[in-house]
């Protein structure tokens, strides 16, 4: 009987002959074949891999003359690049220096029979659990089987348009910085169907005018959406949210917003961008700017529940990246207090940046309004401006009791 050298890819046994000899594996296929051949005392060497089942495989095999100076290759499963191989000695040394890749080799033969089968991959939580080659990340119950080819780089494999279905490999653990595109190989896979599961809706509510309105536009809409009512404190109301949601993501829909019947509420985040919010557009009424401010905001759930400090803006204070399509319009133009509330503290926080788009938003606020309480949303964008100048607490404005209490010593109001 030919050696027999198993690959030692995962710390699982392997049912093989009493005389295997047991190799780290190290690199590539083709770097342990070549440990192995140089090791080798008789003409011919298996190569296997404790990944692979061979409880009826037959190890008294051997070639055809014809086919003497072949590598034969067994497939794992339904990966043609298998990990099973009868190597002749003398020819592989022959063509060893010029072969950069295994599939180089001049002649290799493939076998589909008899089947060798894989053991599953294990599946795991997180990127820091991968121990083997691979692992499964499945953020989305799906029944996958697949065999991912070993002879070259290891790629990142997606299988679905989000990315919550991953068979990651563990070289990822040491390129990724903040998401997996920071990984190079990467390889998506359309031929499985896989149903998302739709995230969670919540509904942000604490005595706006058109609050119940505006609930009822939502929940015929999406009737799954949930509420949160009366809690006090932004950040608290936040994460009140992010506790009665239980999918990774949820939607944040604000009692100012009018949901618009053309939103997508089957929407997906990009999952291998990592965790973060995705903010949406809204429509402002009063001055015609659309963008994030008081949209939709599909927030990380994680995030919310971990986030222990914050400057201006929760949601700007994590990692966000925004969806430029319109979901709502926002109606914050209720009453005159409301409508300069709303213009001050977008105001502090856009003039505190100096790109070209938030000086425009900034000078679209100060410069143009029309329909109710137009002219307190002029008010409110000129008195941030003003606020800034004069060194104050830029903090202070987070919080609605320090902005009531501020217009009402302002304008003797009400």
């Amino acid at each position: 009987m030919f050696d027999i050298f198993c690959m030692q890819i995962t710390d699982d046994p392997a049912n093989l002959p009493a005389h295997t000899q047991y190799t780290r594996y190290n690199g590539t296929h083709l770097d342990t074949i070549r440990r192995c051949v140089n090791r080798a005392r008789t003409e011919y060497v298996w190569i296997v891999c404790n990944l692979c089942n061979y409880d009826n495989f037959d190890f008294t095999w051997q070639p055809v003359p014809w086919e003497a100076d072949q590598i034969h290759c067994w497939a794992s499963g339904e990966q043609e690049f298998g990990d099973t191989f009868l190597v002749p000695v003398r020819a592989f040394k022959s063509q060893e220096a010029g072969l950069k890749l295994l599939e180089w080799y001049e002649h290799i033969n493939w076998h589909s029979e008899p089947t060798v089968t894989r053991n599953p991959w294990p599946t795991v939580n997180t990127l820091d659990e991968i121990t083997t080659s691979y692992a499964w990340i499945k953020q989305t119950p799906a029944d996958i089987v697949y065999d991912p080819n070993l002879w070259k780089e290891r790629n990142l494999h997606v299988f679905n348009k989000s990315g919550s279905v991953l068979l990651v490999p563990r070289d990822c653990k040491q390129q990724f910085k903040e998401q997996y595109y920071d990984y190079p190989y990467i390889l998506r896979h359309n031929t499985h169907t896989i149903a998302e599961q739709p995230l969670d809706v919540v509904y942000l509510s604490n005595g706006e005018e058109n609050a119940q309105r505006n609930w009822e536009i939502l929940k015929e809409l999406c009737p799954r959406a949930k509420r949160i009512d009366g809690i006090t404190g932004r950040a608290e109301a936040y994460k009140a949210c992010a506790e009665i949601s239980d999918t990774p993501w949820f939607f944040n829909v604000f009692a100012k917003c009018i949901t618009l019947p053309e939103f997508n509420f089957n929407w997906q985040p990009d999952w291998l961008q990592g965790d973060k919010h995705w903010i949406f557009h809204a429509r402002n009424p009063v001055n015609g700017l659309e963008y994030g401010h008081m949209g939709i905001i599909a927030y990380n759930k994680k995030l919310v529940l971990d986030q222990t400090e914050w400057g201006l803006d929760f949601t700007l204070s994590a990692k966000h990246g925004v969806v430029p399509v319109v979901g709502s319009i926002a109606e914050f133009n209720t009453d005159k207090h409301a409508t300069w509330r709303t213009a001050f503290r977008e105001c502090i926080k856009l003039g505190l940046n100096d790109d070209i788009e938030s000086r425009y938003r900034l000078k679209q606020w100060c410069t143009v309004a029309e329909g109710d309480f137009a002219e307190w949303s002029l008010n409110g964008a000129c008195d941030a401006g003003v606020y800034i100048a004069g060194g104050n607490d830029l903090q202070a404005t987070f919080e609605w009791k320090f902005l009531e209490e501020f217009f009402d010593s302002k304008y003797n109001y009400p």
